[in-house]
């Protein structure tokens, strides 16, 4: 078992076994190992796979297994930008321009977009009763 051997580990692996004996020589009795333990163990299997992770922390090959088949399941699929901008859509409403002439000699000239044709009456029948 080469891989059990200080020498051979790399440092994440002996840092994440020397936390799971901590743990150990703490606890009082016999008792589940903590999620944040668990959690450090399923991080550690991403890198160097489940049975050497397993060996070097000591815990069940099937128990880790599990735990990093559901942590796979849970996490959400990696996504876009969470942000995207649109550009504004062109307009490509009604478009007019037209002049509005009075028997004074007054001359105004509009131009609209996106107009409803029931504002250009309103707009004319002012002009044309202010004479």
């Amino acid at each position: 078992m080469r891989a059990n051997k200080r020498g051979n580990l790399p440092k994440d692996l002996l840092r994440g076994r020397s936390r799971f004996q901590a743990w150990r020589e703490r606890r009082k009795i016999r008792g589940r190992i903590p999620d944040t333990l668990w959690a450090l163990a399923v991080r550690l299997v991403k890198v160097h796979g489940v049975n050497r992770t397993a060996l070097a922390l000591g815990v069940d090959y099937y128990s880790l297994k599990k735990r990093v088949e559901a942590a796979s399941t849970c996490e959400p699929p990696a996504s876009g930008p969470a942000f995207v901008e649109l550009p504004a859509p062109a307009v490509a409403g009604k478009q007019c321009l037209f002049e509005l002439n009075t028997a004074a000699g007054t001359t105004l000239r509009v131009q609209l977009f996106g107009y409803d044709t029931a504002d250009v009456e309103i707009l004319a029948r002012v002009v044309w009763s202010t004479e």
